[in-house]
Formats: C-alpha cells, structure tokens, sequence
C-alpha cells in the first residue's frame, strides 16, 4: 500500500468537551486498547467507511473494542447532521456508559452529533 494512505501519526489528539464527551480524529484498531487504557467506556463512530482510501473500516475497529469490552456504536454522517442521525446519537448516548469518546476524520462531526444534546 502506498504510505499516502496509511494515517500520518499513531498517536491521537483527544479533545476533552465535557466530563463525559471527548473527540478524536480517526482512530485505528491499534488505539483501541489505549482508548480503553485512557477510560473511556464507549466509543461513538461519526465517519462513514471508506470516506478515503485506506481508512480502517468500523467494523475493523467495532471488533478491536468488543475485545476491550468498550461499547460502540456508528452513527456515519456525511454532509450535514439528519434527523435519524440525531436521534441515533440520543438512543446511544442515553443507553451507553460514559465516558464516551468520539470520532470522526477530524472529530467535528462527532463534537456536532454531542453538541445536539444541549439543543
């Protein structure tokens, strides 16, 4: 595989929001374990598969966290945040332990889907 499409850093910049909500860029099955490490108890994926080359897939990083016993959900958005997509995030939120990170390609998307919480 080229090296253009492999991830530029294995390390990941997580942005606190609230005590229960953080946000990350892509993260690879790799820092699942980090991720769980960190205390994070379940893990929210904003971004759709294959949005680029060379993006690990959810399910790739679904079964790297059941194997830490993290919960995880995908709530893939693509252009702007839907109605389905909101109520989605809501039901997980509401269902999953905390504190729950976020991610997407950069983190925007998931620090959007937890800014409708406060809506």
């Amino acid at each position: 595989m080229f090296s253009f499409f492999k991830p530029k850093s294995k390390s990941m910049t997580i942005r606190k929001i609230s005590d229960d909500f953080s946000a990350t860029g892509q993260i690879t099955p790799d820092q699942v374990k980090a991720t769980a490490e960190a205390g994070f108890k379940s893990i929210l994926c904003a971004r759709p598969d294959d949005e680029e080359p060379g993006q690990p897939s959810f399910a790739d990083v679904a079964k790297a966290a059941e194997e830490q016993g993290i919960a995880i959900v995908h709530v893939p958005v693509s252009g702007m945040l839907g109605e389905g997509q909101i109520i989605r995030f809501h039901d997980a939120w509401a269902s999953m332990p905390k504190p729950m990170l976020g991610y997407c390609r950069s983190g925007a998307r998931a620090g959007s889907l937890y800014a409708t919480l406060n809506q």
